[in-house]
Parts: C-alpha cells; sequence; structure tokens
C-alpha cells in the first residue's frame, strides 16, 4: 500500500507573559548581562506563572494552531507532546491536553527526547498519518524548564526558558506531498551529556537527593557544545538527502535554538546564508522540545513564510539524540 501524503497544517505557540532579563539575572547570581550575551546570545527568556505547568503552555499553544487552522478538536485523532517536564510522572501532558481541548476521539501520549522532542514527536506523528492509521495529529513541544533549574549555578540557569509550540499534520487531501522527509537519530553512550538524575526509579526523589541537588538540570557543557554541529549538520544532510532538495532551494533552516556560537558554526559549515536561517535565541533562551516550533511561529507572524515555501527543521538534545525535517509550508 502506498504510503499517504502528509502535510502541515498550521502552527501556534504560547509565550508566558513574565520576562525575565539577563540584568534581572545579575540581581540573583554571579553573572553579567555582558558573560551571558558573549557566550549565549540570550538576552532574556520567558517564565512560566506561579501555578502555571507544562499542560498549560502546551494547552495554550494548542488553542492557536486550532483557531488558525479551523480544525475543531474532535477532528483530531493523535496528540502527541515532547516534553521533559511534565506536570507531575504520570498521566502523559498529551492525555491533560487533550481533556481540556474535548478531542475525546484523540488517542494521547507523551515524547521525552530532551530538545530533540519535537523533531520525534513530528516523526511518530508523520508515520502514523502515512501508514493510514491515523488522519490528523496535533504535535506539541512544551516546556517548563524554570521549575528544574538551580538558580544558584550560573552556567546553567541562564540557558533556559519556558513556552510551547503547536503544529497540526495530517493526510493531504490533495495528495501533495506536504513533508518530504523527517530523520532521527541517537546515541545513548553520550547520556551524560545533558540529564536530570533525581526523581527516577534510580535516585527516586528523597531528603538526601534535595540535598545533594540531583532534581536540578546537569550539562557538560563543552561537551554538548563538541557534538551539537556535528550531529545536527549530519542530520540535516540525511534529510535533505532523503527528501531530494538540495539546502539551495530550501527557503527557511529552522534550528533548535541552544546557543548563538551553535547556531552560527552550524550556518558557517553548511554554508546558510544570512537571513535563512531562523534566530530567536536572543529573546527566549533554549526552550528545549519548544524551541522549533516556536522559532517556526515567530518566523510565520513576522511574514517570513509563504505558501510553497521548502522549511528544514533540525535539532540536538539529551540522550543524545538529533533530528532533522524538511516540508513544504501549506
Amino acid at each position: 500500500m502506498a504510503a499517504v501524503p502528509v502535510r502541515v497544517r498550521g502552527i501556534g505557540a504560547y509565550v508566558p507573559k513574565r520576562v525575565l532579563t539577563n540584568h534581572d539575572l545579575e540581581q540573583m547570581v554571579d553573572t553579567t548581562d555582558e558573560w551571558i550575551v558573549t557566550r549565549t546570545g540570550i538576552k532574556e527568556r520567558h517564565m512560566a506563572a506561579d501555578g502555571e505547568a507544562a499542560s498549560d503552555l502546551a494547552y495554550a499553544a494548542a488553542c492557536q494552531v486550532l483557531e488558525r487552522t479551523g480544525v475543531r478538536p474532535e477532528e483530531i485523532d493523535f496528540i502527541v507532546v515532547a516534553t521533559v517536564t511534565g506536570d507531575m510522572q504520570f498521566p502523559s501532558v498529551a492525555c491533560l491536553v487533550q481533556n481540556r481541548l474535548g478531542a475525546k476521539a484523540a488517542a494521547a501520549v507523551d515524547v521525552a527526547a530532551g530538545c530533540t522532542g519535537f523533531l520525534y514527536a513530528f516523526h511518530l506523528a508523520r508515520g502514523l498519518i502515512a501508514s493510514g492509521v491515523q488522519k490528523r495529529a496535533l504535535v506539541v513541544g512544551a516546556e517548563c524548564l524554570s521549575r528544574m533549574l538551580d538558580w544558584s549555578d550560573r552556567a546553567t540557569c541562564v540557558l533556559l526558558g519556558d513556552g510551547a509550540g503547536a503544529v497540526i499534520l495530517e493526510a493531504a487531501e490533495d495528495g501533495v506531498e506536504g513533508v518530504l522527509s523527517s530523520h532521527l537519530g541517537s546515541d545513548g553512550g553520550l547520556w551524560d551529556l545533558l540529564y536530570f538524575p533525581g526523581g527516577g526509579s534510580r535516585n527516586p526523589t528523597t531528603h538526601e537527593t534535595v540535598d545533594q541537588g540531583l532534581h536540578f538540570f546537569k550539562m557538560n557543557g563543552q561537551a554538548t557544545f563538541k557534538q551539537a554541529c556535528g550531529v545536527m549538520e549530519r542530520a540535516c544532510q540525511q534529510a535533505l538527502e532523503e527528501a531530494g532538495v538540495t539546502l539551495d532551494q530550501i527557503d527557511l533552516v529552522v534550528p533548535h535554538q541552544a546557543n548563538l556560537r551553535i547556531l552560527n558554526q552550524l550556518a558557517e559549515r553548511m554554508g546558510i546564508p544570512e537571513g535563512k536561517m531562523a534566530v530567536t535565541i536572543d529573546r527566549y533562551g533554549n526552550t528545549s522540545a519548544a524551541s522549533v516550533p516556536m522559532a517556526l511561529n515567530d518566523y510565520y507572524q513576522e511574514g517570513h513564510l509563504k505558501s510553497g515555501d521548502l522549511v528544514l527543521i533540525v535539532s540536538f538534545g539529551a540522550g543524545l539524540t538529533w533530528g532533522a525535517a524538511v516540508f513544504r509550508w501549506s
């Protein structure tokens, strides 16, 4: 049986109202605006409000994409949320979103692949639709990373922000393939580059694990930086090859917004011209699984996307994981 053609129907996002600037951080930890901007490119990031959790962010992003596309909740048959900061260990954020939307016909599941989570969720939804198992999927990347930061660690607390982004993937009724490729990879031997040690079955929550600081985000920054550009470049090349297009044909590259130096190095290595790569890290910081759809949404809202444009999305994250996809904007 031939694969069902899949298209991206629309995009939406949600950014919490509270803004934390570098100057705010100067009052909280031993750092400076110059130090942060020079090393990361980040100027500010958004933080979830008290009582606001990942499912709230995901729900708001989902509502926007549904409003923009005119898709009704009952027309969604699969919801997949990429997150590592769920409201609780279980149930999934996807189930909480399904309930709030009233998408009663939809199956719902979370995907945990760190900053690559949205690409993994995108790939999973695409495969289910292409196989004919599902017809329409809500794919969300949502993170509430401010809740897992050590605010005394200047190496990590300056990096991350909160937010969510969402797309609708669906079977293309006109028979025209919109999603041309999606490629994933992983190397579990590099698990200790990015991890969150506390709260799982290895280190269940106790007074001791809290005292030891095991419930904070951990990162080997230099080693992660060395891996990032290589794995993203290879993922891009693989996705382009599978799609049968060249980089010159791509209208917009949307990479994971982890560090401006990583983005600049990726652009240099691949020969991506200035203006063709989405850069939003200065305003949001690293929002992990929400990063790619949030950046895509910003460029859509700013009028940089028109029907027929070819988009390349790419990310790397905890695991170590990586992924890329090529699709035509509807």
